[in-house]
């Protein structure tokens, strides 16, 4: 009995023992669980926070930066609201319009065919300190060739990067171009059309009511270009009323059989130019207006809402006086025209 109750003790004592080592192992493993843990959040806390402060830096330094390189925006222009759409600030990629970076800008494009006063009348324009219309841009085919290529070139020019005689050093106010109606106009109309609605281009069409006259006009300048009249020089324009009068002794055969025919072509294409554009803001002028009277220079000045200034060119007119006096098959042509719709080209007339 006695051994019995000495055994349970001891394996009573054995008991504890071994408990109160295992007690004091798990505290000492626990103690090092700790210190591990808190080793990490401290390290992760560092981390953490030298994060947010680079950040920190980081953010402040491009809120300054924005702050450096923010413009003042240019102030609302007095006009009326639906002519908004066609006040522009072009900033050009080639160089900066300083004090004039918050003078508006117009966007203008004449719309005419060959032979029929547009270049006579863009000198007019160019004349004026703050018109900047920088020529027949779309002669070159290269320019026309697709609607990727016409985009780019009219975004060159209405960002005033199209550096031409035409570029003015003054404040420009309208820049534009001249652009004849066979130079891709009519194949891509729809898309050109879009594009001067989306960019607020206002249209100049310029046409000659006498199209027979530009007919003469069409075929001296094809001739001339063989011919060479002036001492071997082409010349579409001429300056002095010497050299015009060397070009008008010119007198051109008009084939009578195509005559109809090839008038009431050029006379379709006007129309479709005007159904097609007739959705834009545009101005309707025709060169014998022009002509006789100056005044229309400035409905023009108007259009493009510029200062009123007296405009001049340099270029003198070549085929003066009476068609009779111009053609060399004259009675042949009036006799096909008379009793048409063209009849009265035959009998209109003008000097200036």
């Amino acid at each position: 009995m006695v051994y019995v109750l000495i055994q349970i003790n001891r394996f009573s004592c054995g008991s504890w023992l071994q408990d109160v080592l295992l007690v004091k192992s798990w505290k000492s493993s626990t103690f090092v669980w700790r210190l591990v843990v808190l080793t990490l959040a401290m390290v992760s806390g560092v981390y953490i926070c030298s994060i947010c402060l680079k950040q920190i830096g980081t953010g402040t330094k491009v809120r300054f930066l924005e702050i450096k390189v923010e413009q003042k925006p240019c102030p609302e222009p007095n006009i009326e609201p639906w002519e908004i759409p066609y006040v522009h600030y072009p900033k050009p990629k080639t160089y900066s319009r300083a004090e004039c970076a918050c003078h508006p800008v117009r966007y203008f494009a004449i719309l005419s065919m060959q032979r029929s006063g547009s270049g006579w009348f863009e000198t007019f324009l160019n004349s004026h300190d703050n018109i900047s219309s920088n020529g027949e841009i779309f002669s070159v085919k290269v320019r026309r060739s697709n609607m990727s290529t016409i985009t780019e070139t009219l975004d060159t020019i209405y960002n005033l990067d199209w550096l031409s005689s035409a570029s003015k050093n003054e404040c420009t106010t309208a820049v534009g171009l001249k652009w004849m109606l066979n130079q891709g106009l009519m194949q891509h109309h729809e898309q050109i059309a879009e594009y001067f609605r989306i960019h607020g281009v206002s249209l100049i069409f310029l046409f000659r009511r006498n199209l027979l006259r530009r007919m003469v006009s069409v075929l001296a300048n094809e001739y001339d270009k063989n011919a060479k009249l002036l001492n071997g020089t082409h010349k579409s324009h001429v300056h002095s009323p010497k050299e015009a009068e060397v070009l008008a002794k010119y007198k051109p055969i008009i084939n009578s059989t195509l005559l109809i025919a090839q008038l009431r072509q050029v006379n379709e294409t006007t129309t479709k130019a005007l159904e097609y554009f007739k959705s834009t803001r545009h101005i309707i002028l025709y060169y014998e207006d022009v002509v006789k009277n100056r005044t229309k220079l400035r409905d023009v000045q108007d259009f493009l809402k510029v200062p009123q200034m007296d405009l001049k060119s340099r270029q003198v007119k070549i085929h003066k006086g009476s068609l009779s006096s111009q053609i060399g098959n004259w009675n042949d042509v009036t006799k096909v025209l008379t009793g048409t719709p063209f009849e009265s080209f035959i009998r209109e007339d003008y000097r200036r």
